[in-house]
């Protein structure tokens, strides 16, 4: 299974400068107000308005303008992972940070992923626009991390925020 995100998404070029690897970069943004569970829609629609209506509430973000963006970047092909997983991803203008929320939804939804099932982990992803090559980097963990089946149960047995986020931080080393 490809679960490769970088191969949905066009790149934009960068200056030739490399700047270092930062480990635990996805776990670093991801606040534990940002991490819901049991989060109850029924298609992308609901779930990108939800991740708006969030957004908005945790970070004074534009509920519609949050839902429109992933809606238009899911048009260009799914985020959808496969093995259950999507990481719907967008960039936004005028956002001053990387905003990153894991989801997990009451019951699984269609999703277009590759292997056709439905997903239940949402992890999104929202970069300023003028954002460098650090959101693709955390794309590029955050599908590793996914990838990995033992990541996905622990995560499932996570009952708690804390709890997620520290199987985050832990995992997010190992990447």
């Amino acid at each position: 299974m490809n679960l490769n995100p970088l191969a949905v998404i066009r790149p934009k070029l960068f200056n030739n400068a490399r700047k270092p690897r930062k480990s635990g970069t996805l776990a670093t943004h991801l606040y534990p107000e940002n991490i819901c569970l049991d989060v109850a829609v029924s298609n992308k629609l609901e779930l990108f308005d939800a991740i708006g209506r969030h957004m908005e509430r945790e970070h004074a973000l534009h509920r519609e303008w949050v839902a429109r963006s992933l809606s238009r970047r899911e048009q260009v092909g799914s985020t959808g992972l496969g093995k259950g997983v999507a990481i719907p991803h967008a960039r936004l203008n005028d956002l001053e940070r990387m905003q990153i929320a894991y989801m997990r939804l009451k019951s699984p939804i269609p999703f277009d992923a590759p292997d056709g099932n439905p997903v239940m982990d949402i992890l999104v992803l929202l970069a300023p626009s003028q954002a460098d090559e650090e959101h693709l980097r955390i794309l590029a963990d955050a599908t590793q991390l996914f990838s990995d089946r033992r990541f996905r149960v622990s995560l499932h047995q996570c009952g708690n925020v804390l709890g997620v986020k520290q199987l985050f931080e832990s995992w997010s080393q190992q990447v």
